[in-house]
């Protein structure tokens, strides 16, 4: 006897990139441009899910423009969507050499309280290699037919 097989319906992940000049205006307009697409994505504005997106959006950008500028040179979002699954936000900057440690501030450091704020939101986060030159820092958020979790301690 033969079981059935079971196909699961295919997963289509939408992608969405954008650069950015490193400046303080590039990064509000890259934040402003990520909500405009979730909205697309269905993802309405004001929700959990679009609210954490934004922040994280907002702090890597800036963090971008902060620790990883060089004249001359663009950053780069690139928003990553499956819809109920996945959330992913990626920024990127040509500055490989400075590279924030998961974990390594604590919250009196005069620096560092961006990516306190981007581990307190997102379900997970990262630092990347980015070929040919740079770093991308890399902020996931699980999602559920509800929005997404909400962090250990968070309410």
């Amino acid at each position: 006897m033969t079981s059935p097989v079971t196909r699961e319906a295919p997963t289509t992940v939408r992608v969405f990139t954008q650069r950015f000049s490193s400046t303080p205006r590039g990064a509000r307009l890259v934040r402003r441009l990520a909500l405009h697409q979730l909205q697309r994505w269905d993802i309405p504005y004001g929700s959990e899910t679009s609210d954490t997106a934004g922040l994280l959006v907002a702090e890597l950008a800036a963090n971008a423009i902060t620790h990883g500028r060089v004249p001359g040179r663009d950053c780069e979002l690139v928003l990553s969507y499956t819809p109920g699954q996945l959330l992913r936000v990626d920024v990127s900057d040509t500055r490989g050499e400075r590279r924030p440690a998961p974990g390594a501030r604590g919250p009196l450091d005069e620096g560092g309280r961006g990516l306190l704020l981007v581990g307190a939101l997102a379900s997970r986060w990262s630092v990347l290699d980015r070929v040919p030159v740079g770093k991308t820092v890399r902020a996931e958020l699980d999602l559920s037919p509800e929005g997404p979790r909400t962090p250990p301690g968070g309410s």
